[in-house]
């Protein structure tokens, strides 16, 4: 009944196309726990019946028996009463229930047998199914991990890969490019900032000397000109110690003023500040 019942579902599904889902193992899987749990439903109803038929047979033969020795104790107190009849009677009617009671006893036997068989087969039905549920729920725990492990090669085998070495490649040639390019700008502008610098001192050290000239001219404004006295003073000093080395001294004054004007800038600076600081010992 239960192959007939499978074959119009598979017959189903076929008709309105859903013959994979049918196929699905999870689902063979549960049908057929399903189908093991129904046989085992109605072989147990079965069990139940036999037994039932065993006990109401061991009820006759228990009332059978007790018919057999009643009738039997009547024939006794009969014949002891001196009614032979009566006890021949009672003794016929005894054989009669015998003989229903052996009949019945070896049916009962055939019952009883098959209660026990039908307890063994319940039993082993029971254990049969704890199998298979078992085995089911590692079938479905396989099954699982093969979906997953399909999912899984499903997912490698749709990844795509490109060769883009050879853009890293240029990515990295064009970032080592642009740090040169910065390292450059950064090298030109230290140089520029420098460059900037020198000539701010440059600046700052020509107006420190025009300051200190315009102070050294001011000074020769206000006290004559002490250039002169000084070379007069000097040329008597000469004089008087060396007597006519006047024309010496005067013309070495005349070459150091000479000289003097075509030293370097430097010297001329220095000369002045020696000049000015003589100047302020006259004072």
């Amino acid at each position: 009944m239960s192959v007939l019942k499978r074959m119009m579902r598979y017959l189903r599904a076929l008709i309105m196309g859903k013959l994979d889902e049918m196929e699905d193992p999870e689902l063979m899987i549960n049908e057929t726990l399903r189908e093991m749990k129904e046989n085992q439903i109605k072989n147990r109803e079965l069990a139940v019946q036999a037994i039932t038929q065993k006990n109401n047979l061991q009820a006759e033969v228990d009332k059978l028996e007790r018919s057999v020795t009643d009738l039997e104790n009547k024939a006794t107190r009969s014949l002891q009463s001196g009614n032979r009849e009566l006890a021949k009677t009672f003794l016929r009617e005894k054989s009669i229930q015998e003989q229903t009671l052996t009949t019945m006893q070896t049916s009962l036997a055939q019952a009883s047998e098959a209660s026990e068989k039908v307890k063994i087969a319940i039993k082993a039905d029971e254990e049969r199914m704890k199998i298979r549920a078992a085995e089911a729920l590692a079938m479905k725990t396989q099954m699982k991990q093969a979906q997953i492990q399909i999912e899984i090669n499903k997912a490698l085998d749709g990844l795509q890969f490109s060769d883009t070495e050879q853009e890293w490649n240029k990515a990295g040639d064009r970032i080592t490019s642009m740090q040169s390019e910065a390292n450059a700008r950064a090298e030109i502008a230290s140089t520029s900032v420098e460059s900037r610098m020198r000539e701010i001192e440059v600046s700052q050290m020509d107006v420190e000397a025009d300051r200190q000239l315009e102070a050294l001219e001011a000074k020769l404004a206000m006290g004559g000109n002490p250039a002169s006295r000084y070379n007069t003073t000097e040329v008597q000093q000469v004089q008087t110690v060396g007597g006519g080395g006047s024309a010496t001294s005067s013309s070495s004054t005349a070459s150091n003023g000479n000289g003097a004007s075509a030293a370097p800038e430097s010297d001329i600076d220095r000369q002045l500040r020696e000049l000015e600081s003589r100047l302020g010992g006259q004072k």
